[in-house]
């Protein structure tokens, strides 16, 4: 009798699983069934707000391979159908076709948890009112265009300053509306330090969108008509036609908790190296639903992100396969843009050094994408953080223009490997002026580190 795998959700993770568990055991050893409460399967979330804004010309190209194409493959994929409990001593899960409202139970050898991250929608009065939007799903992305679309103004409020708020900032913006960003913290970019994320508050007010930061937004309000008026803090109110919420999201594992599996600080499932949920032999969990372990901090984080997602579900294919497959952890690395100003930051941030316990030193540094006398030189800022008596590269931060963003994977593989600051400016790295100075940008703040880490140690 064929062993059968269970996944519960049909995006990165949960059907990397099943196609890579599929290439290494056919039909007849291996059965695998997966449910996705939703109607399309292996899509790019992170590429709602480019369509949104038009960058990206119609939603089938976000779709990297559709029901069709994986049930072609000899997966039972079971759309619109939710999982609503998971029995892990009976090995089985109950779910319900959300169609026609039938329920049933289906017993596994193997199972993925893969159900992703939920956005957060705070309890406030109106804010499930006409015009309130997320974007999560490429349904939420279709739902948003539509009222963009229809909306008789030009106004629009995005609540929280991450990075689906800044992206999708720019996204309205592109559309011709008139954004104000509404932030609870003192900078936009909680993942970078304050100083860095001035730099991209400054930037974004050249490009015409307010920030209004320290703000709590106590309400939506809605006219007679029942839609989305304005967006009410505790200082002040901002008329809207259109609201888009980027205040983040939350590991979605209401499943796993009522099914008693361990959880961790940040409510993601916890795993060991090979992506078994920790102390069950059978269950795996992967993507935005679980916390990875920082290589930097050496603590547990939750970080959603597709790179790590669909990683994730190599993994698990592998080991349900029968292969071997390890993910060691993270340094943290993600990079973003609004308009032509580029974003990224991996390792982390002075806050996170000190929560860790760790002395450091922070230095700061101004350069440029190429050389000086090169056309098209663009000014970029580089934060770099060290330990003090070491010289362990611990975190980098960087904003500017065109060619800043991707420098930063040069930091990621240094923290990766565990290098010192000292180590790093000896990289051998490519030059000619139309990429880069003599002296990159990230070797500069490297320079300088080593300067004050022998100054401090």
């Amino acid at each position: 009798m064929s062993e059968r795998l269970v996944v519960i959700g049909g995006d990165a993770t949960g059907m990397s699983a099943a196609s890579q568990a599929r290439r290494m055991k056919d039909t007849s050893e291996l059965g695998i069934v997966v449910f996705e409460r939703g109607r399309f399967t292996s899509f790019s979330a992170c590429g709602i707000p480019y369509w949104v804004g038009g960058d990206v010309a119609d939603r089938d190209a976000l779709i990297a391979r559709t029901p069709e194409e994986h049930r072609a493959r000899d997966i039972d994929l079971r759309l619109s159908t939710e999982v609503t409990e998971i029995d892990v001593d009976g090995s089985r899960v109950r779910s319900r076709d959300l169609t026609s409202g039938g329920e049933s139970w289906t017993a596994y050898s193997h199972l993925v948890i893969a159900t992703g991250a939920r956005p957060i929608r705070p309890p406030l009065p109106g804010i499930d009112a006409d015009g309130v939007h997320g974007v999560q799903t490429l349904d939420d992305g279709q739902a948003l265009i539509e009222t963009l679309e229809r909306a008789e103004g030009n106004r629009a409020v995005v609540v929280g300053a991450g990075y689906i708020g800044v992206e999708m900032a720019e996204a309205l913006i592109r559309r011709g509306y008139d954004v104000t960003m509404v932030n609870r913290g003192a900078e936009p970019m909680s993942t970078l330090d304050p100083d860095m994320g001035a730099l991209v508050r400054d930037a974004m007010c050249g490009l015409g969108i307010k920030i209004v930061c320290h703000a709590e937004v106590t309400e939506i309000r809605t006219g007679d008509n029942g839609r989305v008026a304005a967006v009410v803090t505790d200082t002040a109110e901002y008329p809207a036609d259109v609201v888009v919420l980027g205040i983040g999201v939350r590991p979605e594992t209401e499943l796993a908790r009522a099914a008693g599996l361990p959880l961790g600080e940040r409510g993601g499932l916890l795993t060991d190296l090979a992506m078994r949920v920790r102390g069950r032999t059978n269950v795996w969990a992967g993507g935005d639903c679980v916390e990875v372990l920082d290589l930097v901090s050496g603590r547990e984080r939750h970080i959603p992100l597709g790179t790590h997602a669909n990683k994730h579900g190599q993994i698990i294919g592998a080991g349900v396969g029968g292969g071997y497959a390890t993910f060691p952890g993270v340094v943290g690395t993600a990079v973003s843009k609004v308009c032509d100003l580029e974003v990224a930051r991996t390792g982390l941030r002075e806050k996170d050094a000190l929560a860790a316990g760790l002395q450091y030193v922070a230095v700061t540094v101004e350069s440029t994408s190429r050389s000086g006398y090169y056309p098209g030189s663009a000014t970029m800022t580089v934060k770099m953080l060290a330990e003090r008596h070491t010289g362990r590269l611990l975190g980098v931060q960087i904003v500017g223009r065109e060619g800043a963003g991707k420098r930063v994977d040069i930091a990621a593989v240094a923290l990766t490997a565990g290098m010192t600051v000292e180590q790093m400016t000896t990289l051998d790295l490519g030059y000619a002026p139309p990429f880069s100075p003599v002296w990159d940008p990230v070797l500069v703040a490297a320079r300088k580190a080593v300067t004050a880490v022998r100054k401090r140690g």
